[in-house]
């Protein structure tokens, strides 16, 4: 049995680790699954329960600071001392096939070059960098793949890749539906599921749920979500201007509740490369408010599967949920094309064949050509 090793940049059950965890669930009906994480988590559990062994190898991150000269010099730093552990486990576990989860692991790719592994990177970003210098410096290690995988055309823009191609993210939906309120009642309830950050638009649905307390609208907001480290004093800014109908419920690792008890979902991300939430809010069966942004834009059909508003206006998302309060039985009916939609485009099935057949190409790589 071939052995496939995949690279992941950290070890909770956000956005991009669900996707890993799919990654592997689908990698292991062919091959044996090794999992490189930098430190443990949840995602460390989901991963062996499927199966999945899992290596814990400190590796430095590519954050955009690391490309500062300061940055640059400690991710270096740790970067060299990482390059040994990488290569070792690669040989030690006599990997076939290099899966590198995100292009904020370099080193990675870079490692499964130098051991002579067939290296596919998963793109998950979608970095759109003014200064081409720094752009070009951020994408450069992709040029170390054999093949790249990119989660939306958007991700596919930011650079031109040989042997690459787009895979959408599958979302798998809930176990069981709730239906939608028939008709509205105080307050109109809301929900944003996502990490606590400016990209996320955080502070967007914040003020958006106060403009709409400004317009007489009884709205009541909750935050599904927590922060990160670093992000200490954005997230005190936005609790500190949330009104007292705005709920930070905290990380829940299971959706589909908070989907179920609202009557709106919000995703007023300033930047999204795909938007996994926008996809299960359409699956549970609620009307979509999400950014013009990006991914975004191949979710969500203006005015058949959601709504699209412009990224980072509080004003024009409130004006949306206006629209839809409005008329709530054109609403719900536009849950009924959006649920059809994402049955059809973002199927787990769909995902779980694409990701397998990208790692058996890989391994039909001539390498005497790839050089």
């Amino acid at each position: 049995m071939t052995t496939v090793l995949l690279a992941h940049p950290s070890a909770e059950l956000y956005g991009s680790d669900r996707m890993l965890l799919e990654s592997a669930r689908a990698l292991l009906r062919r091959h044996r699954v090794v999992v490189a994480l930098p430190t443990t988590g949840p995602l460390v559990t989901a991963l062996e329960s499927e199966g999945a062994e899992v290596e814990v190898v400190p590796v430095p991150v590519l954050r955009r600071d690391s490309l500062r000269p300061r940055g640059f010099a400690r991710f270096m730093s740790s970067g060299a001392l990482a390059v040994r552990p990488m290569i070792d486990v690669l040989r030690r576990y006599r990997v076939d096939a290099l899966y590198v989860n995100t292009i904020v692991l370099p080193l990675w790719t870079m490692a499964g070059r130098a051991a002579g592994v067939p290296t596919l990177c998963h793109v998950h970003e979608a970095e759109f960098i003014r200064n081409s210098l720094v752009r070009s410096t951020f994408f450069a290690p992709l040029r170390c793949a054999d093949s790249v995988v990119f989660n939306s055309h958007t991700s596919a823009s930011t650079v031109t890749m040989p042997r690459s191609r787009v895979i959408y993210n599958g979302v798998v939906g809930p176990s069981s539906s709730t239906a939608v309120r028939e008709s509205l009642s105080s307050p109109v309830r809301l929900v944003q599921v996502g990490r606590i950050s400016e990209r996320k638009g955080t502070d967007v649905a914040v003020r958006a749920a106060q403009l709409l307390t400004d317009r007489g609208l009884h709205v009541h907001l909750t935050v599904v979500g927590d922060s990160f480290a670093g992000n200490e004093a954005f997230e005190r800014r936005v609790r500190s201007s949330a009104g007292a109908n705005v709920t930070f419920a905290g990380h829940r690792t299971d959706v589909w509740d908070s989907l179920a008890s609202a009557d709106i979902a919000l995703v007023p991300s300033r930047l999204e490369p795909f938007g996994n939430v926008a996809v299960e809010a359409m699956l549970s069966g609620r009307p979509v408010i999400a950014s013009a942004t990006e991914g975004l834009l191949e979710i969500v059909d203006h005015g058949r599967t959601g709504l699209l508003v412009e990224p980072g206006n509080s004003r024009d998302l409130a004006d949306a949920v206006v629209a839809l309060t409005s008329d709530w039985t054109a609403a719900t009916a536009m849950t009924t094309s959006a649920l059809s939609d994402a049955t059809r485009r973002f199927s787990l099935e769909r995902y779980h064949r694409e990701v397998v057949d990208a790692v058996a190409d890989l391994l039909d790589v001539d390498f005497a050509v790839a050089a």
